[in-house]
């Protein structure tokens, strides 16, 4: 059966390739600190499931001390003068490696469920949307290699480089979702509930969904992740309050609360790696120009969202 170690040796693999790839970048001035950075990520997702979890912690320390003393540096792209010849003679085809992670990831996931070899499924159950994904990538990579006639070293140099701009950024959303995680263990989410009841009038349904909706957003913009609020919000006002008395259906109340949590990613410098990276990349002038464009969507889309729990939640 296929499951997340499966995905885990891969990435691991190929962070251990950036690493010895940062090593041997003589155009970086913080060559060591960038193989020293994606080393101890190589190993967490090599050996992370065998060690104990002091020494994950410790390597997440040593990752964040690198990232924190800024040893981490860029090294200079090779020129490549045809890129825009080359990008003008495939069009739109461009897109095509772009549109199959997310083909196979939905195929995958109203599929493979079902396919089993000798009475054992083919994938783990529970995860066959995250293997689907890392299937898609997988062939999404593949066929542009094939498209473009590149070798495997070049996909390995070009995925290096994407990651060391965006540098620590990239690992923002899985370190902000094992927070969320740690604050549902230490019943955080129980203790604002408490503190939301006793000093918000919570006895109505709309009155619920708006300090769910509004409190994930606002959770996100401090959190600078969605998936780290919603466990602590869910677990604090929507599974007590609107689905526990009120009767709302959980699939919606939870749709919705993490779009509305999505709006508070648009408006924090939190998000870095939404919101600030992409500024650094673009050499914006304004570093917050892009949480100023967005802010205007982000209030429609969480009042819009807001009223589509009220509506939808409790007739269905």
């Amino acid at each position: 059966m296929i499951g997340l170690s499966v995905l885990y040796v891969v990435a691991g693999l190929m962070f251990a390739l950036f690493a010895i790839g940062s090593a041997t970048d003589r155009t970086n001035p913080r060559r060591w600190g960038n193989t020293a950075f994606w080393t101890l990520f190589a190993v967490s997702f090599l050996a992370g499931s065998w060690l104990p979890d002091v020494v994950n912690g410790l390597i997440l320390v040593a990752m964040a001390l690198v990232a924190g003393f800024n040893w981490m540096g860029r090294g200079q792209p090779a020129p490549q003068t045809d890129r825009a010849e080359r990008a003008e003679r495939w069009g739109d085809r461009l897109f095509v490696p772009a549109l199959i992670p997310p083909i196979v990831t939905l195929a995958g996931t109203l599929w493979l469920k079902h396919v089993s070899i000798g009475g054992q499924p083919l994938v783990d159950p529970k995860q066959v949307t995250l293997i689907s994904l890392g299937a898609g990538i997988l062939l999404a990579t593949a066929t542009a290699m094939i498209m473009f006639r590149a070798r495997p070293a070049v996909a390995l140099s070009e995925g290096r480089r994407l990651m060391d701009s965006v540098g620590w950024a990239a690992l923002l959303p899985q370190a902000l979702a094992a927070l969320g995680a740690v604050f549902a263990v230490a019943k955080v989410g129980d203790v604002i509930g408490g503190i939301a009841t006793d000093w918000l009038p919570l006895d109505g349904p709309l009155a619920s969904v708006c300090a769910y909706t509004l409190g994930m957003a606002l959770f996100t913009m401090v959190m600078g992740n969605a998936f780290a609020a919603f466990p602590v919000m869910t677990a604090a006002i929507a599974l007590p309050l609107i689905i526990g008395k009120h009767g709302g259906d959980p699939a919606i109340v939870c749709a919705i609360g993490m779009l509305s949590g999505f709006c508070g990613t648009l408006m924090t410098p939190m998000a870095a790696n939404f919101n600030i990276v992409p500024a650094a990349l673009l050499e914006l002038p304004d570093r917050n120009g892009v949480i100023r464009a967005q802010i205007p969507t982000a209030l429609i889309l969480l009042i819009a969202n807001t009223v589509l729990m009220y509506v939808l939640a409790f007739r269905f």
